[in-house]
């Protein structure tokens, strides 16, 4: 089966949604998502948007705060354009409906702003404790809307269609497509494909992040030859609810923002010894501090407390947080908050200019699947909404031609060949569980040139079970999942391999110094080595 589209966009965030609402008024936009449409890290994000409102900020203030975040890899000229036009990319937010909170009438912002590790300042906008969600409810509303604007759910991308394959330019020509509820492959044809899949948290065992989130853009994009870059640099939030009922719930970094300490289970207060700014460190110090502490108490978490504020306070700033830690027994009001580091956000990804071009004609790629230069090796809190706000609009604004159709009629349509039905599923889920388990354990936030060799040989052997898996069945949602995730461990590691320092969100006991030489993209290409640039 085939269909074309003039722009076909890949993912239903933040990104993805902010950027088919402005190319939709002159185009045709499909949106393929392979869940429901509201299924996106971003309905995740609790803290909010860090945007200059307040007069005692700065924009200059917001640059050095992103750029000592980014331990020498952010592209200065990114950061300072991002950060510019952040307060505008939220007026266009509240414009669609987004309901932030709001300072009291006479104030010297116009919204409440909290403040997160790493901020020098009080600069995060925020819809309570539920901002993703709510931005996203916004832009939904909008996107459904839109005449030219339509839904492809449950429909995953299999992988990216380019010319090249079939004889003809190295152009990026949409993709083959899975429908999720009957199996089959819709060839999906496009004048410009974006990707805007979002993240890659799956690939570790304990993550932040939904089921969505397993690395398909980034995986697809390097099978497609296009350069990936910085994949060594995964943020691991260092605040994840301990509970042996709650998966993946998120205690926000703004509990900290607003005076949360860490504490050991003996109640002592710990991070002052690791870092200057204490508990506002930024995020790659608190989760290594965290780790370490763990280990050397042999504590299975550590203690957030919230106990000094008000009942009152706690329960109108933070609704959600508060009353999902009740439905646990958790009463963040009367005793501290179990917590624990997950893998939260992927710093590195699809390389890109300014405006969301990636290294593959008709491809882009905006948002947590990008590498713009913006986070450089650890991403500042509440930084990555915003990226995919703005980058959002700058790809529809850059995207004025749409690219040609020419070799369309040469793309032949999805061949299962001689793949057949599977009665080993059992293979798929005994490959996920123990790529999570080894990421986890030898490519977490504490590495060693031992562990990420054990990890780098243990995928490998996994990959040759998982491509002999995938040649042989029909495709499947799980299957293609595992197979992306196997794609970006592969890439981490050998990333992590080649970078000979510790930097940012890379910390490796064998090159514990920061090396100035090194304070370079590292670059990987289908069948080129990683190097630096």
């Amino acid at each position: 089966m085939r269909e074309k589209t003039e722009i076909l966009v890949l993912g239903s965030g933040v990104a993805g949604l902010t950027f088919a609402l402005r190319a939709a008024d002159r185009a045709e936009v499909t949106i393929v998502t392979k869940r429901a449409r509201e299924e996106a890290n971003t309905a995740w994000a609790q803290g909010g948007i860090s945007a200059v409102f307040d007069p005692t900020d700065s924009f200059d203030a917001h640059v050095e705060d992103t750029l000592v975040a980014g331990a020498g890899l952010c592209k200065r000229d990114i950061v300072e354009g991002v950060v510019r036009e952040a307060p505008e990319r939220i007026l266009d937010l509240e414009t669609l409906g987004t309901k932030f909170d709001h300072a009291p009438a006479g104030g010297a912002a116009p919204f409440e702003l909290g403040r997160e590790g790493g901020h020098s300042a009080r600069r995060v906008v925020h819809a309570g404790d539920i901002t993703g969600r709510e931005v996203e409810r916004a832009l939904l509303d909008a996107a459904a809307a839109h005449p030219r604007i339509r839904f492809l759910e449950h429909h995953m991308a299999v992988d990216l269609i380019t010319l090249s394959k079939f004889g003809g330019p190295d152009v990026c020509a949409g993709a083959y497509v899975l429908d999720t509820r009957t199996g089959t492959v819709l060839t999906l044809l496009a004048r410009e494909t974006v990707l805007a899949t979002g993240g890659a948290g799956k690939v570790y065992l304990y993550t932040s992040n939904p089921d969505v989130a397993t690395g398909d853009g980034v995986a697809m994009a390097y099978r497609a030859g296009a350069e990936v870059a910085d994949m060594e640099f995964y943020q691991f939030h260092p605040t994840v609810l301990y509970h042996p009922q709650a998966k993946s719930f998120l205690i926000s970094e703004a509990l900290r923002g607003e005076g949360g300490v860490l504490r050991l289970e003996d109640g002592t207060a710990f991070m002052k010894k690791h870092h200057a700014q204490a508990d506002l460190a930024p995020r790659d110090v608190v989760a290594r501090a965290i780790d370490y502490e763990m280990k050397r108490t042999g504590e299975d978490c550590v203690w957030l407390d919230m106990t000094h504020h008000p009942a009152s306070f706690l329960e109108r700033r933070f609704p959600n947080i508060h009353a999902e830690c009740l439905r646990f027994g958790v009463d963040m009001t009367q005793r501290p908050l179990p917590v624990v580091p997950a893998a939260h956000y992927m710093c590195g990804g699809v390389t890109t200019d300014a405006s969301g071009r990636t290294s593959i004609p008709g491809l882009w790629a905006i948002g947590e699947v990008a590498c713009t230069g913006l986070h450089g090796a650890n991403r500042l809190a509440s930084n990555s909404l915003l990226e995919g706000l703005v980058f959002g609009r700058r790809a529809a604004e850059a995207m004025i031609d749409l690219g040609p159709a020419d070799g369309w009629s040469d793309v032949p349509e999805w061949d299962a060949a001689q793949a057949g039905p599977s009665d080993e599923a059992v293979v798929v889920t005994q490959n996920w569980a123990e790529l999570r388990q080894l990421m986890w354990n030898y490519v977490g936030i504490v590495r060693s040139d031992k562990r990420l060799q054990r990890a780098a040989r243990r995928i490998a052997l996994l990959q040759d079970e998982i491509r002999e898996y995938y040649w042989n069945h029909f495709v499947t949602r799980d299957m293609l999942e595992l197979r992306n995730i196997a794609t970006v461990a592969e890439l981490i590691v050998s990333s992590a391999l080649f970078r000979r320092e510790s930097r940012g969100l890379h910390y490796t006991t064998d090159h514990l110094a920061t090396d100035p030489a090194m304070a370079r993209d590292t670059v990987v290409k289908r069948g080129v080595p990683a190097h630096f640039r």
